[in-house]
C-alpha cells in the first residue's frame, strides 16, 4: 500500500488527513486513495476549531507524538506535523 499520505520533512513527518467531523466516534477510517489522505472520523463539530482540537488530540494520543496543525484550519484536508516519528513508524502505530 502507497503511505501518499505521509512525507517525512526536516521537521517530522506531514500527516495528510481528510476529517470527517460529527462523528459517532473518533476512528481512523481508512486510506481515502482519490485524495491520498488518511480518513479521520472526530466527533466534535467544526465549529471554533473544536474538530481541530480534537484531532491533533486523538492522533496525539494515538501516535504517541508531538501534533501540530500547519495546514487546513477552515478545511476537512489537514496536514498535521508529527514531530519525533517516521512514515514507518507512523504506520506502525496507526496499524496499517
Amino acid at each position: 500500500m502507497s503511505a501518499k499520505f505521509l512525507r517525512e520533512t526536516k521537521d517530522g513527518t506531514l500527516l495528510l488527513v481528510y476529517v470527517q467531523p460529527k462523528a459517532k466516534k473518533n476512528e481512523i477510517d481508512g486510506i481515502d486513495e482519490w485524495r491520498g489522505r488518511l480518513k479521520v472520523k472526530i466527533t466534535a463539530p467544526p465549529v471554533e476549531g473544536k474538530a481541530n482540537k480534537e484531532l491533533v488530540k486523538f492522533l496525539s494520543k494515538l501516535l504517541k507524538a508531538e501534533i501540530e496543525l500547519v495546514r487546513g484550519e477552515t478545511s476537512r484536508e489537514k496536514d498535521l506535523l508529527v514531530r519525533g516519528l517516521n512514515p514507518k513508524d507512523i504506520k506502525e502505530r496507526l496499524k496499517l
